[in-house]
């Protein structure tokens, strides 16, 4: 799940808990929306730590040339 199935999780679990008014025997409406925003809360965090350490670089030294001179009796 991306950022954006994320958003709508939250914008779901929002419009669940305080936009509407139904009212079953079966379901509390308003728990799910709370469980629905608290879902996707938890995915927007996860999803940004992930990215995070993917845009971290690394920098690597460059490699280490030697020069042997061709007279060096370890040559």
């Amino acid at each position: 799940m991306g950022l954006g199935g994320c958003i709508v999780l939250i914008a779901v679990g929002a419009i669940l808990t305080f936009a509407t008014d139904w009212h079953t025997d079966s379901v509390n409406v308003q728990l799910v929306g709370i469980i629905l925003m608290a879902v996707g809360i938890i995915g927007v965090a996860t999803f940004t730590s992930i990215a995070r350490r993917r845009r971290a670089t690394v920098v690597q030294a460059p490699p280490t040339v030697v020069e042997r001179h061709p007279e060096d009796p370890r040559y």
